[in-house]
């Protein structure tokens, strides 16, 4: 059991473990204390610093708590590292914004008060730590990193070894051990177990070096315990420091955490520079929040930091990702005049939408810009971007021309861009295309790799041409190439689309004859063949052979299966594989659950549909509206509405907002059964919750549609509220209705009532309604009818007619 020691505690029994770890390292040659721990090749999955592969993603150092792969960090217990509680930072660092009605103001007001801030506790700049290639050559550096990729072999000796070892790190070592690790969930480990031992303590640059390698990184929680360590520890925070926490916020989708930051920064009374600007800036174009962006810029210069190029390319991007190009180009063209001279970034940003839309035109006007307003000459990063971003977007042919064009004025195009062509061309199935320009790569010395030929057997097999994709596979072992898991699986997807599925599933019982393995989407285009196909009880099979090699489907991909089973009336079956699925750990959501229910409720076995609906809550998977919608709908066409309508209130209660779906198949079923009072008790309820203006139109039309017209009048009274065009449309149905049961008088009235709101009844409508009514003998009133007509207007459009 590792041995762990708070450095709170100052006893003489920690003294003692401490100094007798250290006496007898001393006395130990280094050489023999490496020659104790366990070798190498004992060791499974590990080899040396950088080579070997991560058993998992569980780690442990001594005195830590463990840590997941589903954890950032914020688990570990802190109670010995002079931080603050869970609770004390979120009050003093998230909420700090609180009473602001959207959290990325925070960062506009910041900018308005931070000149007027002179508290300045943290003034010299550390800024980015680089640490220099000898650093991480060092014997000392090279131990450390070994001993911790043993950390699952982990012991009292070796603790002590690398606490020995530890205190005789300089801060650019211990910068370089941090920068080591490919895990930065280890380094984070290692950092807060350093902090822990007796006369160790961190440097500056250690902190600094830490949150860099974090802020590449979603670990966002541990990025803010380090900033607040520094804070509490008296550690000079410049406003790096701040914007490495923003990355970090922003990489773990946390928007209006990040700008939040500067709350923070205010406080700590560090002023803003420009780094951090430009990070604020990115954060808010990220969260499509353009406009706010563009008000961050202003009050920047405001306070006297005049934006860079690296700003401006951010605002582009924004514009650009909000399809206003034009916006972005007017951007470009403005920024000379704000002394701030675009450079190629800021003109790729824009052709690389351009090319997203097809508009080459002002891809090369843009590309003449270029060179003659900011002197920026076109190179082969250019023609490079331009090559992908069209191949990317499926415009193969513009794609091959700028490559023609960049050979042409001397650049060299590699197998990348070329291979980027080719899959484009595969893509569009222009096999022709793709064949004469892979020929032209091999007389230009340009040898198509794995990439170009997996290409160009997913363009055979768009268009169908199953055996010359497998002549291609074969090709790639003649020229050098081993077809890996994509070539395989683009070969897969051929033969499902191509009615082959039986094929595709023997390639996979043999893949590892031919040296290959299977991955989850290989699985999953034979699983949707063979359920296109209507094999389901194969795909089902491959399901639970593909979970069993640890391989999960998408609940989407189960939704699909079970959608299948239940169209073949295998409810039953698609329940028990639902069940399956679930116990073996796979993602089941609501609409899995709601999909059964749905089959069950097809076949009329109501009772199963409330066992899976009991089942949902037995698991913690609480029904939504579409869940709740489709109990109804099934309860509602055996006529139980009493049980339907508890169910409608009991999703009410739980505070879920019913939708016009909703809407619509309650008023369906209670008007199919004709209990209209309850209906309209049921839909007041709903109304509180979600208002439909359209309801009481959707019960006249339905009501109607049931042949019950008497009953859609009494509601008339409730459309004509309003009178809007809508309304005049539900009093036509009804109108209609009467005519329908030879009820004539009936329809005057209603469209007497309409000209009564000043509603005109449809002309040839009210021509219907006067022929019945001249034929049933009621001539008064088919002649009042027709002159209610006449005195708006209407008597000129039955003349043109």
């Amino acid at each position: 059991m590792a041995l762990s020691f708070n450095p709170l505690r100052k006893g003489l029994q920690y003294r003692f473990l401490s100094y007798f770890y250290d006496y007898s390292l001393c006395c130990v040659d280094l050489n023999l204390c490496s020659s104790s721990l366990p070798a190498k090749s004992s060791v499974p999955g590990f080899g040396a610093q950088g080579q070997g592969k991560r058993e998992n993603h569980s780690f442990r150092f001594p005195g830590e708590l463990r840590v997941t792969a589903n954890d950032d960090g914020q688990n570990f217990n802190f109670g010995s590292l002079d931080t603050l509680s869970d609770d004390e930072e979120e009050e003093d660092g998230d909420g700090a914004g609180k009473g602001s009605s959207d959290g990325d103001d925070e960062g506009l007001e910041f900018m308005s008060s931070s000149n007027s801030n002179d508290n300045h506790a943290y003034g010299e700049s550390i800024g980015r730590v680089e640490i220099d290639e000898h650093e991480f050559r060092h014997p000392l550096v090279k131990e450390v990193c070994r001993l911790i990729t043993y950390r699952s072999a982990w012991n009292p000796r070796l603790e002590g070894y690398l606490r020995y070892l530890l205190r005789r790190l300089k801060p650019p070592h211990v910068c370089a051990v941090l920068r080591s690790q490919e895990d930065e969930r280890v380094a984070l480990n290692f950092f807060y177990w350093a902090d822990r031992q007796w006369r160790y303590k961190h440097d500056a640059i250690v902190y600094y070096t830490l949150l860099d390698v974090l802020s590449k990184t979603k670990l966002c929680q541990g990025a803010k315990r380090i900033l607040k360590l520094m804070m509490r520890r008296g550690i000079k925070c410049s406003s790096e420091a701040f914007g490495y926490v923003m990355v970090s916020y922003s990489r773990a989708g946390m928007l209006r955490h990040a700008m939040q930051v500067l709350t923070v920064m205010q406080k700590a009374g560090v002023e803003p520079n420009l780094s951090v600007c430009n990070i604020a800036i990115y954060v808010l174009v990220k969260g499509s929040k353009l406009e706010k962006a563009l008000r961050f810029l202003n009050r920047m210069e405001l306070v006297g930091i005049k934006p860079n190029v690296v700003t401006y390319n951010c605002l582009i991007k924004g514009y650009c990702d909000l399809n206003r190009v034009e916006d972005a180009l007017e951007l470009i063209a403005e920024m000379p005049s704000k002394g701030c001279s675009p450079d190629k970034i800021s003109y790729y940003t824009a052709m690389t939408f351009l090319c997203k839309e097809k508009r080459i035109e002002e891809v090369k006007l843009l590309m003449e810009k270029m060179v003659v307003n900011s002197e920026l000459i076109p190179d082969q990063v250019t023609y490079d971007t331009l090559i992908h971003a069209l191949s990317k977007h499926g415009h193969a042919d513009d794609a091959l021309a700028y490559l023609r064009e960049a050979e042409d004025k001397g650049f060299h195009i590699d197998k990348v861009g070329y291979s980027a062509v080719v899959n484009s061309f595969s893509k569009k199935g222009k096999i022709d295309e793709t064949k004469s320009l892979v020929n032209e790569m091999y007389s230009k010395g340009c040898i198509p790799d794995v990439v170009t030929y997996t290409a160009i057997i997913d363009g055979f097999c768009r268009i169908g041409k199953i055996d010359e994709a497998k002549k291609m596979l074969q090709q790639m072992y003649k020229h050098g190439w081993k077809p890996n898991t994509v070539s395989y699986t683009a070969l897969l997807n051929g033969l499902c689309h191509n009615g082959k599925s039986l094929e595709a599933r023997e390639m996979l019982n043999v893949s590892e004859e031919h040296w290959w393995t299977p991955n989850a989407i290989s699985y999953s285009v034979v699983m949707h063949g063979f359920r296109r196909e209507g094999n389901l009880s194969a795909a089902c099979d491959l399901v639970r052979e593909m979970v069993g090699k640890g391989f999960f489907p998408t609940p989407v991909e189960i939704n699909l299966l079970i959608q299948s089973l239940c169209q073949n009336q295998e409810v039953v079956e698609a329940k028990r594989f639902l069940e399956e699925c679930l116990n073996k750990g796979c993602a089941i959501n609501v609409v899995n659950f709601t999909t059964v229910i749905h089959g069950f409720g097809q076949i009329g076995d109501l009772e199963a549909a409330l066992s899976v609906l009991e089942d949902m809550y037995l698991i913690n998977k609480h029904p939504d509206v579409v869940t709740f919608t489709t109990l109804f709908d099934a309860l509602g066409r055996t006529g139980r509405l009493d049980e339907a309508a508890e169910l409608i209130t009991k999703m009410l209660c739980k505070g879920l907002d019913p939708t016009p779906v909703t809407y619509r198949t309650v008023i369906h079923h209670y008007c199919k059964w004709e209990q209209v009072d309850d209906m309209l008790k049921l839909l007041e309820k709903m109304l509180v919750r979600k208002p439909l203006k359209t309801l009481y139109n959707q019960v006249i039309e339905k009501l109607c549609a049931f042949g019950k017209p008497e009953e859609a009048e009494k509601l008339l009274g409730k459309v004509l509220r309003t009178a809007s065009n809508l309304d005049a449309n539900t009093c036509h149905v009804l109108i209609e209705s009467y005519l329908t049961k030879g009820l004539p008088l009936s329809a005057n009235r209603v469209a007497s009532r309409m000209f009564s709101r000043n509603l005109v009844p449809d002309l040839k409508l009210c021509q219907k309604v006067s022929k019945k009514l001249m034929s049933d003998g009621k001539l008064v009133e088919a002649d009042n009818l027709m002159l209610q007509l006449v005195e708006r207007g209407i008597q000129q459009n039955e003349t043109n007619l």
